[in-house]
């Protein structure tokens, strides 16, 4: 039996400084976690400060030659660009420095596509490739030939090796016709979700900010939470008690992340668009990262492009227990800032209580009579709205409840 080892990924990464700024290297930090995530080992790292990204090499020359010095000094066996690259770009890396270049996106891409389970995920994943790999076939070259394990090989986009455009797009168009069957059922789901009555929130956040750990410390989810980048990318829809009576849908949704590929934006509309439907947001940030603020910065236009804001927000300022010295934070574009922890359940009976007091004000609170024969009446009560007592007394029901506005007129 022949024993056969992955070889280890060493990658450079490179980025290019256009504003003369710090993000640049915080920027490549977030690209190392990425790689880490992907299974790389950095070995090395180089930023360039220039008005642009060179249109042919995406660095420019003396760095290029810097760069070939530090891959023969580190035996690096790949470069990974902090950009995504041009087919152009992608050509002339390759071949001035004879190693693998992956871009951002075929990073991130390479990361989905380990981490998608279900069907649907698996549809939009291999679309983003596709999409992707289309508009760079003149510029692949030998890359799309690449076989082997590690970075930027994963996952169906490598399945036929010598795809040219028009096969990818058929491909392309069949999985859209896919997609849409899925986002049919979706609709489908979502609508019966409408006609019970039942509100849903949508955890939404920036990757790794603990938006499963805290689905999980609610609702017993056992959704997969661990450090890495995009742990859980298929959207996990459970039901939550907020008091004895009153339940809730919450759904945990894929994490966003600056420099998002326009590609996966595009594919996984239908997985974000669970926040788009969504009654409530819950937006929770990862208090204890030093780039908290930019993070919440991306988590709110990318609810912006997506058009989710008019909904309620309660930010969720978790992950306190990793703070030495915590203070009350505050988000002012959020109804609600609530200091929490998914591991020691610090704040979770706050945020029960605040997305009560969201429900409650599209409720109205009643205290009446009903004959038996309008038993159907106190069934529509049951169904659509909170039912705190029902006493069955000789004159008829007696129930207390908070119903929604839109049902109030028929009770």
């Amino acid at each position: 039996m022949f024993e056969m080892d992955q070889v280890e990924e060493r990658v450079i990464l490179t980025g290019v400084d256009t504003a003369g700024t710090e993000d640049a290297g915080r920027s490549l930090d977030e690209l190392e976690e990425l790689a880490k995530t992907a299974g790389a080992t950095v070995v090395g790292r180089l930023i360039q400060s220039r008005e642009s990204a060179h249109p042919a090499t995406y660095i420019g020359k003396g760095k290029l030659q810097e760069l070939k010095e530090l891959i023969w000094e580190t035996d690096a066996t790949g470069i990974i660009c902090d950009d995504e690259l041009t087919s152009a770009q992608l050509g002339n890396l390759e071949a001035e420095l004879s190693c693998k270049i992956i871009d951002r996106t075929l990073l991130i891409l390479d990361i989905f596509a380990a981490r998608a389970v279900s069907g649907e995920g698996k549809i939009q994943v291999e679309l983003a490739q596709l999409k992707y790999r289309a508009s760079r076939l003149t510029g692949l070259g030998r890359s799309l030939s690449r076989l082997g394990g590690g970075i930027g090989t994963r996952g169906p986009g490598e399945k036929k090796l010598e795809m040219d455009r028009r096969l990818i797009r058929e491909r392309i168009s069949r999985l859209k016709k896919e997609l849409r069957d899925v986002e049919k059922h979706r609709e489908l789901i979502r609508s019966q979700r409408k006609r019970s009555g039942l509100k849903v929130a949508a955890l939404v956040g920036y990757t790794s900010a603990g938006k499963s750990s805290i689905e999980n410390a609610l609702t017993d989810a056992g959704i997969l939470a661990d450090a890495m980048l995009f742990s859980t990318l298929d959207t996990m829809t459970r039901s939550l008690m907020l008091d004895n009576t009153q339940e809730i849908l919450l759904t945990d949704t894929v994490g966003f992340i600056r420099k998002l590929p326009h590609h996966l934006v595009e594919a996984f509309k239908s997985t974000l668009e669970e926040a788009k439907y969504a009654d409530i947001i819950i937006h929770v940030v990862d208090a204890s990262n030093p780039q908290m603020d930019e993070q919440m910065y991306v988590v709110y236009e990318t609810l912006r492009q997506l058009g989710v804001e008019d909904r309620p927000v309660i930010t969720l300022f978790n992950k306190q227990d990793r703070l030495e010295h915590p203070v009350n934070q505050r988000d002012f574009h959020a109804e609600y800032s609530i200091m929490t922890s998914a591991k020691t359940g610090q704040g979770l009976e706050e945020l029960k209580t605040a997305l009560l007091e969201i429900i409650r004000r599209d409720q109205i609170y009643i205290e009446r009579l009903y004959d038996f024969s309008e038993a159907g009446k106190v069934q529509m009560i049951r169904s659509r709205g909170q039912l705190l007592s029902e006493e069955y007394v000789p004159e008829g029901i007696a129930v207390k409840a908070y119903v929604p506005a839109d049902i109030y007129g028929k009770i």
